[in-house]
This record gives structure tokens, sequence and C-alpha cells, in this order.
């Protein structure tokens, strides 16, 4: 069979119509799907970079968790506890008075102890006057409360020297979660 002249130019001209649908749809379809796909490659890689740098880190995070949870416990170590406030600041004057019996230092007198509460913390400062006849005790007893569990640290500390003997005064902080203290008697 025979294609006439005129069923030719249709049949070009629909080649022509479908080379112009090819060219505007699907071509450029063909290139989206194309860059949708590499950037799926891409996320991808970057996804398995990112597991695999957890993995490399996984080592150091547990590190720093096990420093973290040390540290916390130390904390805890560090603070007193008591079931109410006066008990606490109870607690920091004992010790305070212990440590320096322990050194021979003699208790000529102890203040009331101070408070100051903020943000879930309690701060107890207590002063005490003390005399020795021996200078390395002042000094044994200072370094005793460096080392201290729970915590004391000095704020303040005097000492003058009479003939025969030291005398004294020191101020301590202690720290409390009021969390574990209720509300004073």
């Amino acid at each position: 069979m025979a294609i006439s002249a005129r069923e030719r130019i249709m049949l070009l001209l629909l080649a022509v119509v479908l080379a112009v649908f090819f060219a505007s749809y699907i071509i450029p379809a063909i290139g989206r799907w194309s860059d949708q796909r590499q950037d799926l490659i891409d996320n991808l890689r970057l996804a398995v970079e990112r597991e695999q740098a957890l993995i490399d880190n996984r080592a150091d995070w547990e590190q720093r968790r096990s420093s973290v949870e040390l540290q916390e416990t130390e904390m805890e170590l560090g603070i007193f506890s008591g079931a109410t406030i006066p008990l606490i600041e109870a607690a920091i004057q004992q010790d305070l008075s212990r440590y320096a019996r322990e050194f021979g230092l003699t208790v000529n007198s102890t203040r009331l102890a101070e408070r100051l509460e903020t943000e879930g913390w309690l701060l107890v400062s207590q002063e005490m006057s003390f005399r020795t006849s021996d200078s390395n005790r002042t000094i044994a007893f200072l370094e005793r409360l460096s080392q201290s569990l729970p915590r004391l640290r000095v704020t303040d500390f005097s000492l003058s020297r009479s003939r025969t003997q030291y005398t004294g005064s020191i101020t301590v902080v202690g720290f409390a979660r009021t969390d574990n203290a209720a509300a004073p008697l």
C-alpha cells in the first residue's frame, strides 16, 4: 500500500508534534527524576556519613557520659542533706567543730548559721572562732576542710598571734539542695 503525500505530511506533522511533546515534557521529567534521584543518593550518603560518625564517636560519648555521671556523684557527695534546713545547718556546724577538735583547735564560739536559698539550692554560712598554740594545727585543719565530704568551702579566714597562742576565725559555706530540705520548723 502506498502512502499518499497528504498522509506523509500528516505522519511527518505527527512525528514533529510527538518530538515537541517528548522534548517539552518527557525530557524535563526525566531530568527532574534524575535530579531527585541524585538528591536522594546525596541525602543517603550524608545519612550514612552521620551514622558512621556517630558510630565512630560512640566511645567518646560513652566516656563523656561516664565522666558526667562521675561528676554528678562527686557533686552529690559534696553537698549536705537533711530532712529540714535546721538539720542541715546543724550538720555543717558539727562537721566544722569536729574537724577543729581533730586538729587540736579549741573552739571559742560559733555564730548562728546564715542561709540563702535560691533556685533550689541552699547555701549555709557558718562562722567559728578558735584558738591554738601551734600554727601547724591550723594549716592541717585548713587542709582537712579542703578535702571534706560533704564539702565545706572557706570564704573568710583570719589568724592573729599573741605571746603564747594563735587566735583565729573562719567562715565556711556548705551547700544543699532545698528539694532535700523541708521548710524550717
